[in-house]
């Protein structure tokens, strides 16, 4: 099947680049490399003209009025059986990767969506994460289900919609709305995450917001509700000395 890359960016070129040198390095190619560039400032682009092309890879310098139309712009423009969404600043964990994918497709014809694990920064340590995913529990918000690992069949994207502007919580908003779709779990690190990001930087806005993004889906929630400000207790606690201390203890019993 046909793979298609789709990286949005945004006055980041050291980001692009490193994301970039992460797509070339894999052992099997994808079909294509999409980059929606929405830069307020040249460089991007400037660095792009200057670069010895590679086939499968194009640019689209234009704005978009944030990160859900920068994911729309690169799905509609895409030609691929399957979409990956890797953010500008996210890598892939290995050069392994592409193909471990494509066989996972391959071997499980009905799956419409898959995912894996994913390394990223928590409480002052970096950790790998992830789980299988469980629509009983979409209302506990992405669960370790990362969106840097997710790879989605296009006719998703043609049955459910694209994804809606939501500020921070567009990716748990499309995974409600795919929680239906045939799934299968990849046990294998697909992608290390760049933590500057906005989900990051605003992380108890976002659990606000998944709230919100449950119940427009599937109605007012208290379970929703009482999570998400489990979730936001358990944030704050990891902020102290004491919660990074038994956070790391945690991790080495894992």
């Amino acid at each position: 099947m046909k793979l298609s890359i789709i990286t949005i960016c945004f006055n980041n070129l050291q980001d692009l680049i490193k994301t970039c040198e992460s797509i070339d390095s894999q052992i099997e190619k994808p079909f294509e490399h999409i980059i929606i560039n929405g830069s307020t400032t040249a460089e991007i682009k400037d660095w792009y003209s200057s670069q010895q092309k590679i086939t499968y890879r194009t640019i689209v310098n234009e704005h978009d009025t944030g990160i859900s139309d920068a994911f729309n712009k690169g799905i509609m423009q895409s030609k691929g059986d399957i979409i990956h969404l890797l953010n500008s600043g996210d890598v892939y964990f290995d050069e392994n990767v592409i193909q471990i994918v494509s066989k996972k497709f391959n071997d499980i014809s009905n799956a419409q969506w898959v995912s894996g694990n994913i390394i990223l920064h928590r409480a002052g340590i970096w950790v790998n994460i992830g789980k299988p995913f469980d629509k009983k529990q979409v209302y506990k918000g992405m669960r370790s289900i990362s969106h840097p690992t997710w790879f989605v069949k296009k006719e998703v994207y043609n049955r459910v919609g694209l994804y809606k502007n939501y500020k921070i919580a567009m990716d748990y908003d499309m995974m409600c709305r795919i929680k239906e779709e045939p799934y299968a779990y990849i046990n294998y690190t697909i992608a290390k995450f760049d933590n500057t990001g906005v989900s990051s930087l605003h992380y108890v806005d976002s659990l606000q917001q998944n709230i919100e993004v449950y119940e427009s889906n599937f109605g007012f929630s208290i379970k929703s509700r009482i999570w998400q400000f489990r979730l936001k207790l358990i944030h704050y606690f990891l902020q102290t000395w004491l919660g990074r201390k038994v956070f790391s203890a945690k991790m080495k019993f894992n």
